[in-house]
């Protein structure tokens, strides 16, 4: 009981940690694995470096796509688009 004792601290650290930073890092992982596979042409995007355009062509051997902007068509990889900013360009907007 008492080798236990010893131990215990160090366990409700792990299940802390686990609970707080690696479970809700997988659900991330898992939502943004989601979102780039169910991209879509003519979906409005925007990348992870503030471009924002719309998805004209999906490829999917090397999982890329082009997006078209103001400037021309530019070729990315999926995982380039930000899901979060995205989301909010294509939310409705509330009065």
């Amino acid at each position: 009981m008492g080798d236990m004792g010893q131990f215990l601290p160090m366990i409700l650290i792990f299940v802390v940690a686990y609970f707080f930073m690696i479970r809700p890092q997988m659900k991330r992982q898992k939502d943004e694995k989601k979102f780039s596979a169910e991209l879509k042409r003519g979906d409005r995007v925007i990348t992870k470096s503030g471009l924002h355009g719309k998805v004209v062509d999906l490829n999917d051997k090397d999982a890329s796509c082009v997006i078209e902007t103001m400037a021309g068509k530019l070729k990315f990889d999926r995982s380039a688009i930000s899901m979060e900013m995205s989301r909010k360009l294509a939310a409705p907007v509330k009065k």
